[in-house]
This record gives C-alpha cells, structure tokens and sequence, in this order.
C-alpha cells in the first residue's frame, strides 16, 4: 500500500510595516523593516534595517525599533529569508518612515564576462528613488548620490553579513 503525505508548511504573510528579527552573533539581534515594494526594481522589497543592536533575549517594543537610527536600505526578498531561516517576523507598525528622498544606484559597469577584469572605479552611474520609473544617468557619481544606496536585489545571505559586518561581502565598482 502506498502512502501519500501531505506537508502543510505554515505560510508566511508578509505586509507593509513587518518587522523582522535577525541574530547577528550569540549574544545579539538587529532589526529590519518591510516598508514598500519597489515597482520599477523588479516588484522587489525594500527594507530599512536599523543600526541598534539588542540583547538576543530581549523583547524590545516595536515602537522603539522603528523609531531608531536608520543603518540602511535594500532591495531583497524578505520571504527567501524566511525560508532560510535568517531572520524570523517579530511585529507590525503602521510607522514606516518617510523614504520619498531615499536614493539609490546602480552602475552599468557592473558584472563582467569570463576572463575580463572588473571595473573597479565606475563613471557610469544611475540613480532612482523607489518607484520612479526613470533612472537618471548622472555618469560620475557625486554630491548627494554618493550616499545612494546599491540598488541591486540582494540576497537573503547579503542582508545578513551587511547586518553583521556594515558592509556586503560581493564585489560592486566604487566611485572615487
């Protein structure tokens, strides 16, 4: 006689203003915050994390979370990280800051093909902020721009070691 199973996983709903925990050593937790999807960076999520760290047994309020520091924002996808079990849903806020002036970048120059050295020095920038369905050739990167954010989808794995560490751990051209 054959047996079927049938596995019901849990499923995650993801909504605007989700917060997420993530353990970033033993002893030590950060937060981040689903605040919008970006319509013109392929549908993806944004998320703004938050520079405080917590005791790994704490229980913070959620209004002191998304009332924090900003560290960072990120295009990813926030269930991928669920999955994986890199950061789990911890709460909801209606608080999900003002991120109309937040910009960021990508440069053409990104990527190479087999054999071919990479560009590590880029003067070939574009800028947008979330959901502007233009991206602005600006060529070097200066002023305001500089502080633009990578505006490429990462990974789960990246959201995590920029938690971690302040800094991704892939290769992206620089612009000085």
């Amino acid at each position: 006689m054959v047996s079927i199973w049938i596995i019901i996983m849990k499923r995650t709903i993801i909504k605007r203003g989700d917060v997420f925990s993530v353990q970033v050593s033993n002893t030590k937790k950060k937060y981040f915050q689903y605040i919008i999807n970006d319509l013109v960076q392929l549908n993806s999520d944004v998320i703004r994390a938050f520079k405080e760290e917590y005791d790994v047994n704490s229980q913070p309020d959620i209004s002191e979370i998304t009332n924090g520091e900003i560290d960072f924002y990120a295009h990813c996808v926030v269930k991928f990280g669920i999955k994986l079990s890199y950061w789990k849903k911890y709460g909801n806020s209606s608080n999900v800051g003002n991120f109309e002036d937040v910009a960021f970048r990508t440069s053409t120059d990104y990527g190479r093909k087999t054999g071919e050295e990479p560009i590590l020095v880029s003067e070939n920038w574009r800028v947008w902020r979330i959901n502007d369905d233009s991206f602005t050739y600006i060529g070097k990167l200066r002023g305001e721009y500089k502080d633009a954010e990578i505006g490429i989808v990462v990974t789960p794995k990246d959201i995590l070691q920029r938690l971690k560490y302040g800094k991704y751990d892939f290769f992206y051209p620089t612009y000085e």
